[in-house]
């Protein structure tokens, strides 16, 4: 293959196909020279020298390029690893901005690696690119047939978190060569589920492509995952049903375009605050090899060393601006071109560090906040980081929403009964204003979890006090130690039928406070039907059925509670207000908007909310009391409930507060129970509410249903 390389142009960054040829540009800003290098399809290889370089972007235009060409880059430059200079020509490099990527990478005779093993100072001169995957050149042009982000507002959503693949590779109803690919997740079967559930959004774990770390390769594991991202505009191929040579970008879209039809949006989960290549000693792959000292953030006093605040063993430099320009060209590029409705930012604190300390008004959020395109779509932050200070709940700016994780183990800690102060649950319950109840920021602002894909599944949360990693092949080491989980009475599976039911009873319970919280609640994947990972807490490894969903042993019982609950959410606007409670009367409503009660029927007094030892009390929530107007300026008024919460490992006797015993109260949910709700409890009346148990009455106002 010869072509000739005319100048081309410095933007846009990547291989951009204008119908006639392509135009390449990438940033290597201490490069000497870049060469492009074209594959054919017997995989012989074209080196051309990149003719022009423009502010430090190296660019050429090569006629003739046709999409599905595969290529990447060849970078000269020092090898001086005390200056943290990596360039290594004879490392074939990953375009950082490669819309697709195909093959995986090879690790068998380490001719991805810079260096020669045992000496990590000396350059290593074999070629690696028998060993490489390829960028390819996309056609991006696509059929969206009048699909556009469905802006559903934040404090209406239920988010689903789950992973690509796990949640159709089993389920028999989607055809073979479909399951666990996006087109898997698009399948009438999947998402016929995710609308009969009721859900708004799915959060996708990690669909930027990924590769597998070395020493996972070497176990026989893999990064099932996803947080090892090498191309940030790449849809993961091994995703893709129609293979990975540019067709899962089609794939991805099609994907998008048939959840947006079905009213559920699509939120990713990306990973700008590392990369795949891993610590000193990892592969050169990309980043590390176009211009290393850029790319990452070097140790100072080290430079053959990278900071790392995210336990990877690398940290994105964002305080460069070119690092930052590729941040944001990717996120316009996956709102724009692929239609996605929001990112959930990994560890993003780590993006907030502009030296050292964690800073809420860092270059990255100034740039978000600026953006007339990403600042539009749902922008939620894992606010902490590995590094010193990076635990930051609470504190990300105004626009943003958080994973609540004092949600998440306060939560956890009241449902195993642990002495934990009824004040804090409460927060937690109302959204959290003591975090997020200042500079303009509201109730949406919490995201509600009590499982993620980080740790214990809620079957696995009510069934085990200890981790069971075995299969990680890291000798008990990885995953989390302290839970805050409890076995219901038995560690693991068992048969007595006692300790199911408690176990059945607390789970439900658990996502009865989770979907009647005021904030966002998220669902881990497969809660909804029972799924359980045997113990793992920590299964970024097990691409097997240790993660994938047991379509074939659904706990039906527990899907169709779950169904409910989220109706309840859907219909009834008190469980998902936009504004934080008062505790006063609103629009001459008889009662406050909320009220808290001891289970004797007694206002809670300021003695009573620090008692570690109580583990009961009631909330009323008054329907005639949202201080909101709906979209055309009308009051929002809804039902008025009450809601009896008993972590007791014994039934308590709850009193109709003296104050609402004139009114007309039905039962409507009874966590005990499941969905019969067998409780008597009224108006006027005592009733006893089982250990570990909610009770969920409702008082009409009007034609709510």
């Amino acid at each position: 293959m010869s072509a000739p390389i005319w100048p081309g142009q410095a933007y846009p960054h990547g291989a951009t196909f204008d119908g006639s040829g392509t135009n390449f540009a990438v940033f290597a800003e201490n490069a000497e020279r870049v060469e492009l290098c074209l594959f054919d399809v017997d995989g012989f290889e074209t080196r051309l020298r990149l003719p022009e370089s423009t502010a430090f972007v190296h660019h050429g235009y090569v006629e003739g390029v046709m999409p599905g060409q595969r290529y990447g880059y060849r970078v000269h430059g020092p090898w001086a690893p005390a200056d943290g200079m990596l360039f290594n020509p004879d490392k074939l490099l990953l375009d950082p901005y490669a819309k697709a990527i195909e093959g995986s990478v090879d690790w068998r005779d380490g001719t991805v690696l810079g260096y020669r093993v045992g000496h990590p100072d000396r350059i290593d001169d074999r070629d690696s690119a028998p060993s490489m995957p390829r960028s390819i050149v996309v056609d991006g042009r696509f059929d969206w047939a009048g699909d556009v982000h469905l802006a559903r507002p934040l404090f209406e959503s239920v988010i689903y978190e789950t992973h690509v693949k796990g949640i159709s590779a089993t389920h028999p109803g989607v055809s073979p060569e479909l399951r666990g690919t996006y087109a898997g997740l698009a399948s009438d079967p999947i998402v016929e589920h995710l609308v009969q559930l009721g859900v708004t959004a799915v959060e996708l774990l990690p669909v930027h492509h990924f590769v597998p770390e070395h020493d996972l390769v070497r176990r026989g594991l893999t990064n099932y995952w996803g947080y090892s991202s090498i191309g940030y505009f790449a849809p993961h191929g091994p995703y893709s049903a129609s293979g990975d040579r540019g067709h899962q970008v089609r794939e991805f879209k099609s994907m998008v375009r048939t959840l947006h039809r079905a009213g559920i949006e699509v939120i990713l989960d990306v990973v700008y605050n590392h990369t795949g290549e891993g610590g000193p000693l990892g592969p050169t792959l990309s980043f590390r090899g176009l211009d290393n000292a850029s790319f990452y953030r070097l140790d100072p006093d080290d430079r053959r060393r990278y900071v790392d605040y995210t336990g990877t063993g690398n940290t994105l430099n964002v305080r460069h601006p070119q690092v930052l320009t590729m941040i944001m060209d990717s996120l316009r590029y996956w709102v724009t071109e692929m239609h996605v409705d929001g990112f959930r930012f990994d560890l993003a604190s780590t993006l907030a560090r502009d030296l050292h300390e964690v800073d809420k008004l860092a270059s990255f959020f100034d740039l978000i906040h600026q953006d007339p395109i990403v600042n539009r779509v749902k922008l939620i932050a894992e606010p902490w980081d590995l590094g010193e200070g990076g635990y930051q709940v609470g504190n990300f700016p105004i626009l943003w929403s958080e994973w609540n994780g004092k949600y998440r183990d306060g939560v956890r800690d009241y449902w195993r009964g642990s002495d934990w102060m009824l004040s804090d649950f409460a927060s937690r319950f109302t959204g959290s204003s003591d975090l997020y109840g200042f500079a303009g920021r509201r109730p949406h602002a919490s995201i509600n979890f009590v499982t993620a894909h980080d740790g214990f599944t809620l079957a696995d949360l009510v069934s085990y006090n200890q981790k069971r990693n075995d299969a990680n092949g890291e000798g008990g080491r990885d995953g989390e130690n302290h839970n805050r989980s409890w076995n219901s009475g038995v560690e693991g599976p068992t048969d007595d039928p006692e300790v199911k039911r408690v176990r059945a009873r607390r789970a439900r319970s658990i996502l009865t406070t989770l979907l009647l919280s005021q904030g966002v609640p998220m669902i881990l994947g497969g809660d909804e039907i029972g799924r359980t990972q045997g113990g793992n807490n920590n299964a970024y490894c097990q691409d097997n059925a240790t993660s994938w969903y047991d379509w074939e042993d659904v706990d039906v019982a527990m899907l169709e509670y779950t169904r409910e609950l989220i109706r309840i959410r859907r219909e009834h606007p008190v469980f998902r207000r936009r504004r934080w409670f008062e505790g006063r009367s609103v629009r001459g409503s008889d009662h406050n908007d909320i009220a808290w009660y001891k289970p004797d029927g007694q206002t809670m007094s300021a003695d009573d909310w620090q008692r570690g030892y109580a583990k009961s009390l009631a909330v009323y929530l008054n329907g005639k009391a949202i201080p909101t107007l709906d979209a055309r300026g009308m009051p929002v008024i809804d039902d008025s409930f009450l809601v009896l919460f008993n972590a007791h490992d014994d039934a308590v006797r709850f009193v109709m507060p003296p104050d609402l015993a004139d009114l007309e109260w039905e039962i409507v949910l009874y966590s005990a129970t499941g969905l019969a709700p067998e409780l008597p409890v009224g108006a006027r009346e005592t009733g006893e509410v089982a250990s570990w148990s909610v009770v969920l009455l409702r008082k009409r106002n009007g034609d709510q249903p």
